[in-house]
C-alpha cells in the first residue's frame, strides 16, 4: 500500500478530482501546471497515464507534461524516467531531449546529458 499526502488522498477519494473523465482530469492538469502548482499536476498525470481512457490528446503530450511537472518540482530520477519513455516512443521530441539533458546536468550526469541538449538544439531550437 502506497502511503500518499493529504493532497492525493484528497485526490483520489470518492469525491476527488480522479473521479473525473480522463479528458477533464487533463484539463485540470493542465491548469495545475500552468498555477505552478508542479507536484499536484505530476499526481493527476500519473494517474491519468495508468488509466488513460479517452483523454483527448496523444499520451504523448501527457506524457511531456509529466516530464515538465516532475522537472519543475525537482524531481529529477522521475523526469529522466519519463523523458527517457516519452523519447522511447518520439525519439524526435525535442523538449524531452531538453528536459532529459537538463535533469542529467542537475544530477551531475554532464556527459549523459550532452547528446540530449544536442539534440534538443537541433530539433527544436532549444539551447541548453
Amino acid at each position: 500500500m502506497t502511503d500518499f499526502t493529504p493532497f492525493e488522498d484528497l485526490l483520489r477519494s470518492p469525491r476527488g478530482l480522479l473521479q473525473d473523465a480522463p479528458f477533464d482530469r487533463w484539463l485540470h492538469a493542465q491548469e495545475l501546471f500552468a498555477e505552478r502548482s508542479y507536484r499536484e499536476a505530476a499526481v493527476m498525470l500519473t494517474d491519468l497515464l495508468d488509466d488513460p481512457g479517452d483523454v483527448g490528446h496523444e499520451l504523448t503530450d501527457v506524457r511531456l507534461l509529466l516530464a515538465r511537472s516532475l522537472f519543475h518540482s525537482a524531481q529529477l530520477e522521475g523526469t529522466i524516467r519519463v523523458a527517457t519513455e516519452l523519447l522511447e516512443h518520439d525519439p524526435n521530441e525535442p523538449y524531452a531531449h531538453l528536459l532529459l539533458g537538463r535533469a542529467l546536468q542537475r544530477k551531475g550526469r554532464k556527459d549523459e546529458a550532452q547528446p540530449h541538449l544536442r539534440l534538443a538544439e537541433l530539433l527544436g531550437g532549444y539551447r541548453s
